[in-house]
């Protein structure tokens, strides 16, 4: 089969105007960037206030493995099968960092036959948003250093600065740093830290914002520190509120491109899910289920991490809920689960199957505790025997789930037509309704605990005497309200990444908690966890050139 790159360098692609006006839109509601690519209004959202929503279906899936998940290449196969049975289906994906396209981990515009496009350009720059967002990150970072330079009159301690410059690629040698080096016209020295973009708190809040309007609300809500006597320090209190709106006025729009099979695809925003809150934009979900009968979209990781923070996070400030979660599986990835090494899974092994299908069946009672109707997908792979594949459609059926086998990588939307109608009847019969792991009442404490013993299994959380600090500080501070946001390993359900399948009898560490207030959240970083990544021995970027006539090798 050819990869991934070849198949989408060969799309047959319709002019964006054609993808504009399959969805009705009007002049007014977009703007061409390029011929395949275009950036919806930002005003589109309001115009069709009055149009009733159509069925949010969410991808998730097991933790993910070297193995591989597919759950990109799912929720995008599903939305072309959805247009297969003649159904209004519109897709909502998040925009690729630089850092795990050029690192290890690929890019996330789905694979095979099931793909977003143009691929290359929405795996490198696409349309500049997570450069807007660098930029306004690290202006403010220029703004507050300049700040103290100048005098200091909000009286801000550089030792409790908190906002941390970023870059959209794995540099491990920019995790702790030092600034203002070089004497007095230099800056004031102090210690500073380098986090990847898509971990930026304006990530967050570009996602989370409804409107220009809400854009420039949250980013004045941001603390950027703490002054001498330990008071928080705000945006609003700089006065740099509206210049960071500026930076961000295009990259607010959400951005409109096709799939393979000519499907429409908003992709907006990139927020990684193990260090951030892992879903495409408020803005785009929304728009999407205004534009189409049904809005497939999908969170980052595991159900443990990006579907939790969908669910717990996102629906709350978008106001929605799903109508139904595919749940994604593939046999490799629960053989790993079950103890077997990459080496050797193109052999046949039932038994470590049955063993890792225990890491399935936790996120499946994980997403029933949220009182939503689901399926499991089963990602099929070539070197899938037919036993193995019997005993996950048999295991799955003994745990009373539904469950559909799907082709979507070699065969496109035609290998999930049967995942397709199996989740429109889940949308039309469904008649519960969302029920949150916490309530915002709770204590920032309380809701940690909820996460870890509900969503990992855990026998709770244990708090550094940094964090304990940090729980009386923001209680103190009024921050109790807020949702939390969880940094954690994405390969296990505890924080060791060593652990997989389904491990018990293991606590949560809560390493430190930092307040998010202009994204509206608490980020607690648990284990090891670590905002700025690092590129492996061999980082993919060494596959990657292009030729003398502009044909681009290797991109996956």
């Amino acid at each position: 089969m050819k990869s991934d790159i070849e198949i989408a360098l060969e799309a047959k692609m319709k002019p964006i105007v054609e993808i504009a006006d399959k969805l009705d839109l009007s002049k007014e509601d977009w703007e061409p960037y390029g011929h395949y690519k275009a950036k919806l209004s930002d005003q589109l959202l309001s115009k069709l206030s009055s149009r009733p929503r159509g069925k949010i279906i969410l991808t998730t899936s097991i933790n993910p493995t070297p193995a591989g998940e597919g759950k990109s290449t799912v929720t995008v196969g599903l939305g072309q099968a959805l247009n297969h049975l003649n159904k209004n289906a519109v897709i909502a994906l998040r925009e690729p960092s630089l850092g795990p396209t050029m690192g290890v981990k690929g890019g996330a515009a789905g694979g095979g036959y099931s793909q977003v496009v143009p691929m290359d350009e929405i795996n490198l720059h696409f349309t500049g948003d997570i450069h807007a967002i660098t930029t306004a990150n690290n202006a403010l970072s220029a703004f507050i250093d300049n700040h103290i330079h100048q005098g200091n009159v909000l009286n801000i301690d550089p030792r409790r600065v908190e906002w941390k410059r970023v870059l959209d690629i794995n540099d491990r040698a920019l995790r702790e740093v030092i600034v203002g080096l070089g004497g007095p016209v230099k800056g004031v020295p102090r210690e500073d830290n380098f986090t990847i973009t898509v971990a930026s708190e304006i990530m967050a809040v570009l996602c989370l914002a409804n409107d220009l309007k809400d854009l420039k609300r949250r980013l004045a809500d941001i603390v950027i520190g703490y002054t001498y006597d330990l008071k928080p320090v705000n945006v609003a209190q700089l006065g740099f509120e509206g210049a960071l709106t500026l930076l961000l006025k295009d990259a607010l729009k959400p951005n409109l491109v096709q799939t393979l099979e000519n499907t429409p695809a908003i992709i907006h925003g990139g927020p990684f899910a193990n260090i951030a809150h892992g879903c495409n934009s408020v803005m785009a979900t929304s728009i999407a289920a205004k534009l189409g009968e049904y809005v497939v979209t999908e969170a980052g990781f595991g159900a443990d991490l990006g579907a939790e923070k969908f669910l717990n996070i996102k629906t709350r400030a978008g106001e929605f809920e799903p109508d139904a979660v595919v749940i994604v599986a593939t046999i490799r990835a629960l053989k790993m689960h079950g103890g077997v090494d990459k080496a050797s899974l193109e052999t046949e092994n039932v038994a470590a199957l049955e063993k890792g299908a225990q890491n399935l069946k936790k996120h499946i009672e994980t997403i029933q505790q949220f009182n939503l109707p689901f399926i499991v997908a089963i990602n099929q792979f070539p070197a899938d025997t037919q036993a193995e594949i019997d005993f996950l459609l048999e295991w799955c059926k003994e745990e009373g789930v539904p469950v559909s086998l799907v082709d979507v990588f070699t065969k496109g939307g035609q290998g999930g037509i049967d995942l397709a109608e199996k989740v429109v009847t889940l949308c039309e019969e469904k008649s519960s309704s969302l029920h949150h792991t916490y309530e915002l009442e709770d204590s920032i404490e309380e809701k940690v605990q909820k996460i870890t013993k509900k969503v990992y299994g855990a026998d709770g959380a244990e708090f550094s005497q940094k964090a304990k600090k940090q729980l009386k500080q923001f209680e103190e501070l009024g921050y109790n309200h807020l949702p939390v946001c969880m940094a954690k390993s994405q390969y296990s359900l505890s924080d060791d990444p060593t652990k997989l399948g389904r491990p018990s009898g293991f606590t949560i560490t809560v390493q430190e908690l930092r307040a998010s207030i202009g994204a509206g959240f608490i980020v607690a970083l648990t284990g090891d966890v670590m905002t700025m990544p690092g590129l492996p021995k061999r980082p993919a970027a060494l596959n990657m050139d292009v030729t003398d006539e502009g044909v681009i090798k290797g991109l996956f």
